[in-house]
């Protein structure tokens, strides 16, 4: 069951989307409340997983990541966790997710080049034990929402 957040929480947790690098005195300020009150409440916000970690967002194009693409698999039943222990050592997939409909998994792939990304699909996830096939999609551009 998630947490219930005030709209004070709401507010800390938009500006630490918006921003992770905030120090506890700025974010105070921006939500009008105490240094010790956002300390205390940066904590539970912590400790409850409402906040997972704190990271900086990069540009992948600008770190030589300059082809993107969904790759969808379709898997074997039951294979989930046996399947993201493969996936998390593959350091080209940013993200990963269980999904219902016509795909088991969806995946953001990110790679240096087209041929850096048929090596994956072709040569790292089709040979992962219990995956029955991949459809990949390219990206053609990101459009970052926050």
């Amino acid at each position: 069951m998630a947490p219930a957040l005030d709209e004070i929480d709401q507010r800390i947790v938009r500006e630490l989307t918006t921003d992770g690098r905030l120090s506890v005195r700025v974010l105070a300020e921006r939500v009008n409340i105490s240094r010790a009150n956002a300390y205390s409440r940066l904590a539970r916000l912590v400790e409850t997983g409402v906040l997972t970690r704190f990271t900086a967002r990069v540009d992948p194009a600008k770190v030589g990541l300059s082809t993107s693409a969904y790759v969808t698999l379709n898997v074997r039943q039951n294979s989930w966790r046996h399947l993201t222990e493969h996936l998390r050592r593959i350091p080209e997939v940013e993200h990963m997710a269980l999904v219902g409909g016509e795909f088991d998994v969806m995946l953001l792939v990110r790679a240096t080049d087209n041929e850096h990304l048929r090596h994956v699909v072709l040569d790292r996830l089709q040979d992962i034990p219990g995956v029955l096939g991949t459809h990949t999609t390219l990206i053609f551009e990101d459009i970052d929402n926050h």
